[in-house]
């Protein structure tokens, strides 16, 4: 039993091995075809990614040459142009249109700007009251550098305005600027400035417009009145700007540079355009204007605190405390302790917005009716009525 087992245990073994020869030979051979085929296939997908690769960075190479060509253009736009206006096409139009104004004063030599304007025919220069205020031997030079003598024609304090003649110039020397309304200003507003500080004629810079009807004072020439109806900007301004144009990016006048805030950063101010248009015409015929409304009374801004003292329930508006006797306010019967809250309809909540109305829409001679607040002192509660007042004439500079 154990040898047949084993005979055919041995047959068994001899035709499992030849079985097993052809299968190893397939085995072998589906090996060596799985190894071409995925050589082939690995090449193909290798050349596939590599092609891939080689488009993508085709691509990436034409963005980058267009990103190139349009950051060119950006850079140029942002070098050359504001608000889609060349700045230096704009001074080349401009800086022919404004002046050095230099006199002597008993201090010693003044400077300051100014600007050419066609007043129906005559050329004349506007500038500030305080360039000229005082001065002896005025002169203006042109942006060619010919200087001549001028004479003042008329001036007002109370604006820090003046109007000049030049002698003996040609009228080729004369290129006159535009004024326009000021009314439609926003804070915000792009403004440039021409002029000569520090005596360096034919400079040019650029800021906003960062505020609307502020008063300023110039003690020395306004008696202690306030100039009113101020612009404010954050176009550079120094000692020597005085006079020059405040312009917009038309390259039209909508105010004039007057003053600075000592050791401010970005706090110039200007006389409005509209304050120019409103008096040239008396500047220049009668030497003067006489179109400063006046209501003589003092006093200070309403805010809470003053509020809480006062014992009212107000915390705006413009506390009287002091009514000029037999003035036109002490005619109405307004009294010390009132507080102003508005002015024909329109609301005041400061002492700004009191000058700049009175400056910017009354003229002497007129009734304005005020809203006023009083404190009842028997009855300890807040009154609210209306009073109308005629407007005086400002007394003259003393």
């Amino acid at each position: 039993m154990f040898s047949i087992r084993s005979v055919k245990v041995t047959e068994l073994s001899e035709s499992s091995q030849t079985r097993i020869k052809y299968s190893s030979s397939f085995v072998v051979l589906v090996f060596v075809a799985g190894l071409l085929v995925g050589g082939v296939a690995a090449v193909f997908i290798s050349y596939r990614e590599i092609s891939k690769l080689e488009n993508e960075t085709t691509n990436l190479q034409s963005q980058i040459s267009r990103l190139s060509g349009n950051q060119t253009i950006t850079n140029q736009n942002i070098t050359i142009y504001q608000n889609n206006v060349s700045l230096s096409q704009l001074y080349e139009n401009l800086k022919d249109s404004v002046v050095l104004i230099r006199g002597t004063q008993s201090i010693g030599t003044i400077e300051g700007s100014g600007f050419i304007y066609n007043y129906s025919g005559a050329m004349v220069i506007i500038t500030n009251n305080h360039v000229v205020s005082g001065t002896t031997e005025l002169s203006v030079t042109f942006s060619d550098g010919n200087g001549y003598p001028a004479i003042v024609n008329g001036t007002d304090p109370y604006a820090d305005l003046a109007i000049l003649s030049v002698v003996g110039a040609s009228q080729a020397e004369f290129k006159p600027l535009e004024i326009v309304s000021s009314s439609t200003l926003r804070v915000g507003d792009l403004a440039i400035a021409i002029g000569a500080p520090y005596g360096l004629v034919g400079t040019m810079t650029t800021g906003v417009i960062s505020a609307l009807g502020r008063t300023i004072r110039e003690e020395a020439y306004t008696g202690g009145y306030a100039i009113a109806n101020i612009i404010q900007t954050s176009v550079p301004i120094n000692p020597g700007n005085s006079g020059g144009p405040l312009l917009n990016y038309d390259g039209k006048v909508i105010g004039i540079t007057t003053a600075i805030v000592n050791e401010s950063q970005g706090l110039g101010f200007a006389v409005p355009s509209n304050t120019i248009l409103r008096e040239k015409e008396a500047l220049i015929s009668s030497g003067t204007y006489r179109g400063h409304s006046y209501l003589g009374v003092k006093g200070t801004d309403m805010d809470y605190a003053e509020a809480q003292t006062s014992g009212v329930n107000v915390t705006y508006g413009w506390k009287i405390a002091q009514v000029v006797p037999f003035g036109p306010a002490y005619d109405a019967s307004i009294m010390s302790g009132d507080i102003l809250l508005g002015i024909n309809g329109t609301v005041i909540k400061n002492g700004d917005e009191m000058s700049s109305y009175l400056e910017e829409h009354t003229l002497p001679g007129e009734t304005a009716v005020l809203d006023v607040a009083r404190m009842n002192q028997s009855s300890n509660v807040t009154e609210f009525f209306h009073v109308s007042v005629v407007l005086g004439i400002r007394p003259s500079q003393p």
